[in-house]
C-alpha cells in the first residue's frame, strides 16, 4: 500500500487524516490539532477539507438536532480556584 501525503510539511497521510475523523475530528482545526496537518504552509488545507467531506461527523449530527456540541463539564473546585486568579479578579 502506498503512502498519499497530504500535509508534506508534518509527513501526515491520507490514512492519518481519515483516523482522525473517524475518532471525531470534523473539521481542518480539529484536524491541525490532532496532528499539526494545515498549520505550517496551509497547503493542504483544501486536500484535508476534501477528505472530510460533508460525511457524518458525529458533533455535527449533535448541532443539528440542537444539541451542544461541546456539553459544559461540571465545575469543580480545581476550575473554581483556577477562575479566582488575580489577574481575572482585577479586571
Amino acid at each position: 500500500m502506498s503512502r498519499v501525503y497530504v500535509c508534506s510539511c508534518f509527513g501526515i497521510t491520507e490514512q492519518q487524516v481519515k483516523q482522525h475523523a473517524e475518532n471525531g475530528a470534523c473539521t481542518p482545526r480539529q484536524i491541525a490539532s490532532a496532528c499539526k496537518a494545515g498549520t505550517d504552509c496551509g497547503g493542504c488545507v483544501k486536500r484535508i477539507q476534501a477528505l472530510l467531506g460533508r460525511g457524518a461527523c458525529p458533533r455535527r449530527e449533535l448541532i443539528d438536532r440542537g444539541a451542544a456540541a461541546f456539553p459544559r463539564l461540571p465545575r469543580t473546585a480545581a476550575t473554581t480556584a483556577a477562575d479566582a486568579t488575580p489577574e481575572r479578579d482585577a479586571a
